[in-house]
């Protein structure tokens, strides 16, 4: 089971589409080796890590376009 939820996640973040992005590239960060910012995840894996982060609001989305 995916915790949280997508339907969650889009209160916070109105876009599926968002959300996978915000969170795979956060999750390549986690692997990586940047400190996660949620203490003790419910989650093991990196994307886990990164959705928590995402929901909790420790990731913010802007929508600024990277150079």
């Amino acid at each position: 089971m995916l915790y949280p939820s997508v339907d969650k996640l889009q209160k916070t973040v109105p876009s599926k589409y968002t959300i996978v992005t915000v969170a795979a590239k956060r999750a390549r960060q986690i692997q990586d080796g940047k400190r996660v910012k949620v203490a003790n995840p419910k989650s093991y894996k990196p994307v886990g890590k990164a959705l928590e982060e995402l929901f909790s609001g420790e990731v913010v989305v802007t929508n600024q376009p990277q150079d």
